[in-house]
């Protein structure tokens, strides 16, 4: 939201879950919709006598995160134990990082209407989630389900450089579209992969100083984490210009009522009583780790965009669009390649007809009915004037739902356009003589009696008239005749 003379600040701590097959400090398995509690263990559910052991393959995805942010990777972190009482936490702590976490620093750059901005982060840190507590199937009771706890993650915390919800959006669509494109998080949000706290304030306009701030738990959708920085920050200026003051507090978001309501009063580092953790001993990581994890790193999405404008010659905000995920650049380098080329009528196609069709079927383009193959043998039709633009659209429809290849659908149904000019001339000649009210007018200056007389020829054709020949075609019978 803008509101004149306010300010917003917005700055996101991400808890990302870490895609290992299991938990950060135990064995137990990670995987989602299993039965509540067949999957805490021991170490899990603390009972006494059990010890944690770090999970390899965490460190190196965090470090993963860290090379792909250009962020510093200490070589040295500790994990703390972050003390708290919660009926779904059965330490009576989580384990987490404070002091010396193992990324610090780094940005993420994010696109806008008005250009591209960098987000700086204050760091990335090593954390084991908690269990789910459940309120809706005890009436008046509340069940714990610990398969979470223990969980890998890894919470990144960006710097209060966030100035709208639109803004807090863009970036957190791109560290989502990031942490997936490196292969460390599944993005699931639904089933709890990706989830964001928004620390909300607001102050006068021209003021550096921040105002107070108050947090925003567990936001799980984009649409959710937008609408409430927008009610938050309503809310708050709104308080402040009645003479009132803000609280520093926890909130939640109501998405039923579209509202922020208090959850608890805000806690600092200190009343965590933060302390090193005696069962786990500093994380060393060693050059050699480092230097295999950046040698094993994929193009990252910011690159393959500079490389689409470059080779490809696409424009910036054509190729943001082709990056919005690793499997959409893929996709359109498969289809490039079977194409040998066309690289703007295969951008054209992917973020037309293709994008359109799958948001219709909610599916992502790894489920698309149409693979790269198929879709290069639809474009191929177009590119050699076998099919009109309109003509391809329909063979497209027919391949969605058919499952077929576009030659077949082509034959099938007499799908071929007309490229002669002596039977294009012929239906403009009959045109043209059919109707002469509209080449009067044509000739008065009436544009609009020129496209409708292109209709007629495109309609005497059943539509398989080359568009561009009879727009050639009548104009030069149209001159001459005149």
């Amino acid at each position: 939201m803008s509101r004149p003379g306010w300010e917003v600040v917005v700055g996101l701590e991400t808890h990302t879950q870490l895609r290992t097959r299991s938990k950060a400090f135990s064995g137990a398995a990670t995987a989602f919709g299993a039965a509540p509690n067949t999957q805490a263990c021991a170490v899990d559910i603390a009972l006494p006598g059990t010890l944690p052991v770090l999970n390899r393959a965490a460190v190196e995805h965090a470090i993963r995160f860290g090379l792909a942010v250009n962020a510093t990777i200490n070589r040295r972190s500790i994990f703390a134990r972050k003390n708290y009482f919660y009926p779904d936490l059965p330490k009576g702590y989580q384990i987490s990082q404070y002091e010396l976490p193992i990324v610090q620093g780094g940005e993420v750059g994010i696109v806008l209407p008005s250009g591209e901005k960098r987000v700086r982060l204050t760091r990335a840190h090593l954390e084991e989630d908690a269990g789910k507590s459940l309120h809706e199937d005890f009436h008046g009771m509340t069940g714990i389900d610990l398969n979470r706890a223990g969980t890998p993650l890894l919470e990144i915390v960006s710097e209060p450089d966030l100035r709208s919800a639109a803004e807090a959006l863009a970036y957190a669509r791109a560290l989502h579209a990031l942490v997936v494109w490196i292969g460390i998080c599944d993005g699931n949000m639904q089933e709890g992969s990706f989830r964001c706290d928004a620390n909300v304030s607001v102050r006068r306009a021209g003021d550096t100083r921040l105002g107070t701030r108050c947090e925003i738990k567990n936001l799980n959708s984009f649409r959710f984490l937008e609408r409430a920085i927008e009610f938050e920050a309503r809310r708050q200026i709104e308080l402040l210009e009645e003479g009132g003051a803000v609280a520093q507090e926890t909130r939640l978001y109501d998405p039923e009522r579209d509202e922020t309501r208090p959850m608890r009063t805000k806690e600092e580092a200190h009343d965590y009583r933060y302390f090193p953790d005696p069962d786990l001993m500093p994380l060393v990581v060693g050059e050699e780790l480092i230097e295999r994890l950046r040698g094993d790193m994929p193009e990252l999405p910011e690159a393959r965009r500079e490389r689409f404008m470059r080779e490809r010659g696409l424009s910036r905000y054509e190729a943001s669009l082709l990056i919005q995920s690793r499997a959409w650049a893929d996709f359109y380098e498969g289809l490039v390649k079977q194409l040998g080329g066309l690289e703007k009528l295969a951008a054209g196609w992917m973020l037309g007809e293709l994008s359109a069709a799958l948001n219709r079927g909610g599916l992502d383009i790894e489920a698309s009915p149409i693979d790269a193959g198929r879709l290069a043998g639809l474009l191929k039709r177009i590119h050699d004037n076998t099919l009109s633009g309109r003509m391809a659209k329909d063979v497209f429809d027919a391949m969605w739902n058919d499952r077929l290849e576009a030659d077949a659908v082509i034959h099938a149904r007499g799908l071929r356009q007309i490229s002669d000019s002596g039977a294009i001339e012929k239906l403009v000649d009959e045109v043209l003589a059919a109707n002469s009210k509209q080449v009067e007018d044509y000739r008065a200056g009436k544009e609009k009696a020129f496209n409708a007389l292109v209709g007629q020829v495109m309609k005497a054709s059943r539509g398989k008239a080359n568009p561009a020949q009879v727009n050639a075609i009548l104009r030069r019978r149209l001159a001459s005749a005149g």
